[in-house]
């Protein structure tokens, strides 16, 4: 039985929350953590895009500005490849459809092909900077995690698939969650502060101490 229960609510587009997602696995075996993957997506359309940044240009300088202070927090820098994405010839995306692909990964695989899918698609975005509100990008990284093509497909596009994202918000709304990422323990209600493994680790100690 998992010694804690983390709620982890993510962007695939937010860089701080790939810094935080290669730590978090290393400390749910270390820890026996259930991690909990809930989508959080910032914005869900090019409308919401423009409306929160501006021109697709403004966009891309702000985000990426972002991702230099990110990069510089990072465990593994090299795969935060900025000028790969300064150079990508389509507006930086939004994550919608990334949340849903990583929601109809759960659907076929709880809760661990979640977090594989999510992290698969941060590396196509942060690493490769592929489209990851492009569908073909949603559907390779399927192909790669070894998901069946026909059943992720129809999975992407059930209903039920758009309801459970919006059933995250709504979680989040409930709990007070304005930003990602963020991770919440929920034996203690302790949020969990961002950053090096080992502040991470203590934090965890702390609340196994609460429930002792």
């Amino acid at each position: 039985m998992a010694t804690l229960t983390v709620d982890f609510f993510h962007d695939v587009v937010c860089c701080w929350c790939f810094n935080i997602s290669s730590r978090m696995r290393d400390l749910a075996g270390e820890f026996d953590l259930d991690t909990r993957h809930r989508t959080f997506v910032l914005q869900a359309s090019r409308a919401e895009m423009a409306s929160r940044w501006g021109t697709p240009e403004d966009a891309r300088d702000t985000i990426l500005g972002h991702w230099a202070v990110c990069r510089q927090a990072s465990d593994q820098p090299e795969l935060v490849n900025i000028d790969a994405m300064r150079a990508a010839r389509f507006d930086y995306p939004h994550g919608m459809l990334a949340a849903l692909g990583c929601k109809a990964a759960e659907r076929m695989g709880g809760h661990a092909a979640h977090w594989d899918m999510f992290d698969g698609l941060q590396r196509a975005h942060l690493s490769d900077a592929r489209n990851v509100a492009d569908r073909e990008t949603i559907l390779t990284v399927a192909q790669d995690l070894g998901l069946d093509t026909a059943a992720f497909v129809s999975a992407l596009n059930d209903p039920m698939t758009a309801q459970a994202v919006e059933a995250d918000w709504q979680l989040a709304r409930r709990l007070q969650v304005r930003s990602v990422p963020t991770l919440i323990v929920r034996e203690t209600g302790a949020r969990l502060v961002n950053g090096p493994h080992e502040d991470l680790a203590a934090q965890l100690r702390a609340s196994l101490r609460l429930i002792a």
